[in-house]
């Protein structure tokens, strides 16, 4: 797992809590732990030329403090998944502003801690994983995130990307295989469409793309679908 983990906190004692919560995440779910960076103050975390790709960061430090630093961090890299950690509740809204991933109180409490390092490996997993296109032409490899909805057309399948449209040679339970259960639905047997890109819906039709592209929705799977995407929703807040 080319991952890389950074914990930004002046507090010694949470610091060494957090390292050892996520070696053991990454010791029960049988993985490597990925690189791990500790960091005691704002700037030194900016000074970094490193991947950040999870980073655990304290509000109250020395210098700037780290509603600061986060936003400047995401300003670089949107990607990048955080978590907020500290004692002070009233921080909230700020960091919102900027999208974190999970606010985590301190204490930490280690079940909570271990459900929310799982959506966020899940999250971070379907923003890097690489998905392979077999066309007749030849195969082009692309983010699973870029791919917006599978739609059939009798044995014809389409691939509608963010970069163009792909006709594939596989059928779709070879594609409800494939794709990231964590953000991929069927919404109905000639649909299978990617959270990320949905723009609204009803009991009927999913908007896709800023309405651009549209995939039908059986009555039956509503609320499956609804309850699926809220988790989602949930999952990268």
């Amino acid at each position: 797992m080319k991952m890389r983990i950074l914990i930004c906190d002046d507090d010694a004692l949470i610091v060494e809590q957090l390292q050892e919560y996520i070696n053991n995440f990454f010791e029960n779910i049988g993985v490597k732990c990925p690189e791990l960076i500790c960091f005691s103050d704002g700037e030194s975390l900016l000074a970094d030329k490193g991947e950040k790709d999870i980073l655990f960061l304290d509000v109250e430090m020395p210098g700037m403090n780290g509603i600061y630093v986060g936003n400047e961090l995401k300003k670089k890299n949107d990607k990048i998944i955080i978590f907020i950690v500290t004692s002070y509740s009233e921080y909230l809204d700020d960091a919102m502003r900027f999208h974190v991933f999970r606010y985590l109180s301190k204490p930490l409490a280690k079940q909570r801690f271990f459900r929310n390092m799982k959506d966020a490996i899940d999250l971070y997993n379907t923003m890097t994983i690489k998905i392979p296109i077999e066309t007749k032409q030849g195969v082009h490899t692309l983010p699973a995130s870029s791919i917006i909805t599978v739609e059939a057309h009798g044995r014809k399948v389409t691939i509608h990307t963010t970069l163009c449209d792909f006709e594939s040679v596989h059928n779709m339970p070879y594609w409800l295989k494939l794709l990231p259960k964590n953000c991929f639905f069927q919404t109905h047997r000639s649909f299978i469409i990617n959270f990320e890109h949905v723009t609204d819906f009803d009991h009927a039709l999913v908007n896709m793309a800023d309405n651009q592209l549209h995939a039908y929705l059986t009555k039956r799977k509503y609320s499956a679908f609804k309850e699926a995407y809220l988790l989602y929703l949930e999952s990268t807040r």
